[in-house]
């Protein structure tokens, strides 16, 4: 199989595997049964696909795909509309590497402005978890100093520190996972992203779990609870704001529910931080 046509087959493979003919609302193909999910031939009349051109597909032998054949696809698999998006990625043509994905990204003035007129934590982020911007409520919280350069993602899997923290971090951890496969679908060039990938998985057995479960995400909202040493139980809503014209800067915004105590607590952790 191709290299670039991996991923597809291994992301159908996987929704194939997770749809039993039943939940998919067919009767099962005769015959013994060596897959948990549908079979080749039943995804391929599902899809209104012969077997032959699914079976190209799914093993990486089909040159270009259709937008029909993607839709066909995603709606005998159930697929929700990030998994489409994501699978439409995966099929579309080999697209040319960035010239330099190593160049230093630049944090969006607009999206600053936003942040510095907030009272609750918030965080900017760019590519591959790159931190851009934060605010100071945002390191009281998270109790790390979240630099603008540093990177999220490796906090979040790979230091302590985050675990700690965040009393749900396993819900909030694997979105994230989710969300770096989507990035990889969007960007298949990207060679520091497929780096930071690897080195994640190699170095967070969880990762490598949700990884190979190729689960989607586009970093969709997720609660978030932390245990801070010195202001209690804090409870946040997370919400991911970005600019129609760059949705790679995603401004990560810690909501409160007001006259909770979180909302009551976060003026006097502030005064702390400022003290500290």
């Amino acid at each position: 199989m191709p290299a670039h046509r991996a991923p597809l087959g291994a992301f159908l493979r996987s929704r194939r595997d997770g749809l039993t003919p039943a939940q998919a609302g067919i009767e099962p193909f005769p015959g013994p049964r060596r897959v948990p999910g549908l079979r080749r031939e039943e995804l391929a009349v599902l899809a209104g696909l012969s077997l032959d051109h699914y079976s190209r597909i799914e093993q990486g032998r089909q040159p270009t795909i259709s937008e029909d054949v993607v839709e066909a696809l995603s709606r005998a698999l159930g697929l929700d509309g990030v998994e489409r998006e994501h699978l439409r990625n995966l099929a579309a043509p080999v697209r040319r590497a960035p010239r330099d994905d190593s160049a230093s990204q630049q944090a969006d003035p607009g999206l600053l402005r936003v942040m510095d007129n907030l009272a609750v934590p918030v965080l900017l982020l760019g590519r591959r978890g790159v931190v851009l911007a934060r605010n100071a409520l945002l390191t009281a919280v998270l109790g790390a100093p979240m630099e603008p350069g540093s990177s999220f993602l490796r906090w979040l899997f790979l230091d302590p520190l985050a675990r700690e923290r965040v009393e749900n971090w396993a819900d909030f951890a694997a979105p994230a996972v989710g969300a770096m496969r989507y990035e990889v679908g969007r960007h298949p060039g990207d060679r520091r992203l497929a780096a930071l990938v690897a080195e994640l998985r190699a170095s967070n057995l969880d990762v490598a779990r949700w990884w190979d479960g190729h689960g989607v995400t586009d970093r969709t909202s997720v609660g978030k609870r932390i245990a801070h040493p010195v202001a209690g139980p804090l409870e946040f809503g997370i919400e991911s704001v970005a600019k129609p014209q760059d949705p790679e800067q995603r401004l990560i915004v810690y909501t409160v529910e007001p006259d909770s105590s979180t909302a009551r607590n976060l003026p006097l952790l502030a005064a702390w931080e400022t003290v500290a």
